[in-house]
């Protein structure tokens, strides 16, 4: 069946007590009694459950399951149109409404869900500590605290992207919590630049550990898409992709320097990923020339219930594209060639009365289609965290990308996307080219809004009632927290 892969641990008895409330009562989580995270804890196979929990937790609704892939952190990015009777919960969101019920409960299941993950990560962590030695294989042992380390700096990140305040020249200061342990201690509040250090320090560690354990660095993404294929010592150490590894973790400070306005890190961690070879020599991943996004995924997430919360997403009465703004979205391109635009967009016509473009790039095939259940899992039940044309699109960023370099990539880049071009640019007209390519390379998975706050944009595209200020880039804590922003 489909539900083998990492989602089979839905049925597993993880024995942690995940509760809600403001931020310190949502890391105040501990075992439903000692003798449960002694039990838990005392064999292999209950760091495997413990640490694959944390990836079920990314999966819900309120994370990457939906509000930050395709949802509420689109809204915000002023994506999706909407008839008229269908607009009104989403228009909150556009709006940066965030005194309304609706916006208010949404960002605190976001921010619980977000800490409970992370204070499962945390409890893996410490009991590595406490009881790591009933892993015998080492590497095995290195591995579970590489990816949970990798998740924790992972959610950390996107709190402080969602919750924090703008990256650079900023005149409105927040500080965030960084959860670090697992206890009834208050949980510190630190500033931009302090969180920052403490995200860059778990991603370093956890590199330094995936150095000495990681089968990606032996073997390219596509041969480690089983679980023994290449003969691993455990099978649990396969389906690299879609757990935390070594070169998403340098993805992802490639794209936290990107954040923070340090273009020349940003730059070289980017190219690290795109230039990544195998100790053999072997070229790690590289980009795609169809629909298939899911084998240029650095990291993502397999998610066995895509079809029902996704996949029908977009209808002919919500969350579609209207025929104008798809021009917009696609200006100057050719629809008819480029993957993206034909093959993620479905142009459809409703009841004769208008045409309108079905987002259809997480749209599931029928079940008689596809039998083999691995391939249900790496290849359509994706949900994509870090892609290889998000670093391509780094390295083009302005400094300390020569012009030359960033048309001759942007080119390669683009051909790949079957969208040829011919001539060099500006570097103004490619910076608005690289923003365009957001949009249309990373529409449904939650990455625009970011762009624009890292950018301090004041005019998105389709927002046409008024400037985004800076305090709409700052989504307010839960009014049970501690701290405030």
């Amino acid at each position: 069946m489909r539900k083998d892969f990492c989602l089979l641990a839905y049925t597993v008895c993880i024995g942690i007590a995940l509760v809600a409330g403001g931020c310190n009562d949502w890391l105040d989580v501990k075992p439903k009694s000692q003798a449960e995270s002694e039990e838990l804890f005392s064999r292999e196979q209950g760091f495997k459950d413990a640490l694959t929990a944390c990836y079920i937790k990314m999966n819900s609704t309120s994370l990457y399951g939906m509000e930050l892939m395709v949802s509420s952190i689109e809204y915000m990015a002023q994506f999706w149109d909407f008839t008229n009777n269908n607009d009104r919960n989403a228009k909150l969101f556009k709006d940066f409404d965030y005194s309304s019920s609706l916006v208010e409960s949404t960002f605190k299941s976001i921010y619980s869900n977000f800490y409970n993950t992370i204070v499962q990560a945390n409890s893996v962590l410490e009991n590595l500590q406490l009881h790591g030695e009933v892993i015998e294989n080492e590497k095995l042992r290195k591995m579970i605290e590489a990816e949970a380390l990798g998740i924790r700096a992972f959610c950390h990140f996107d709190i402080l992207r969602l919750f924090g305040q703008l990256p650079q020249n900023a005149t409105i200061h927040v500080q965030l919590p960084y959860a670090k342990t697992v206890g009834v201690e208050t949980i510190p509040y630190y500033t931009f630049d302090d969180y920052v250090g403490l995200v860059l320090d778990d991603i370093n560690k956890a590199q330094n550990l995936f150095k000495e354990c990681d089968p990606v660095l032996d073997y390219p993404f596509a041969e480690l898409n089983a679980a023994s294929g290449v003969g691993l010592e455990d099978s649990y150490m396969g389906y690299r992709r879609f757990r935390f590894n070594y070169w998403a973790m340098e993805a992802l400070k490639a794209r936290l320097y990107l954040y923070i306005g340090n273009k020349e890190k940003a730059y070289t961690a980017a190219h690290n990923v795109i230039d990544a070879k195998t100790n053999s020599g072997q070229i790690v991943i590289d980009l795609v020339r169809s629909k298939d996004f899911y084998s240029e995924c650095i990291l993502a997430l397999s998610n066995n219930e895509i079809k029902d919360n996704i996949g029908g997403f977009s209808s002919s009465t919500s969350n579609f594209m209207t025929a104008a703004n798809y021009g917009k979205l696609f200006s100057g391109k050719v629809t008819t060639d480029d993957f993206r635009a034909k093959d993620f967009w479905a142009e459809t016509v409703s009841n004769g009365s208008y045409t309108y473009y079905e987002f259809v790039k997480y749209k599931q095939p029928e079940d008689n289609i596809v039998n083999n259940s691995e391939e249900w899992m790496i290849r359509y039940q994706v949900i994509p965290l870090i892609r290889l044309s998000e670093m391509y699109l780094i390295v083009m960023s302005d400094e300390p990308a020569e012009l030359t370099e960033a048309n001759k990539l942007y080119k390669s880049y683009m051909a790949e996307k079957n969208a040829l071009i011919t001539t060099d640019m500006a570097r103004e007209e490619l910076n608005a080219e690289i923003l365009n390519e957001y949009r249309r390379e990373f529409w449904g998975e939650g990455q625009m809004f970011y762009a624009y706050k890292r950018l301090g944009v004041k005019e998105m595209m389709w927002k046409t009632d008024r400037e985004v200020e800076e305090k709409d880039y700052i989504v307010p804590l839960p009014t049970t927290e501690s701290g405030s922003n």
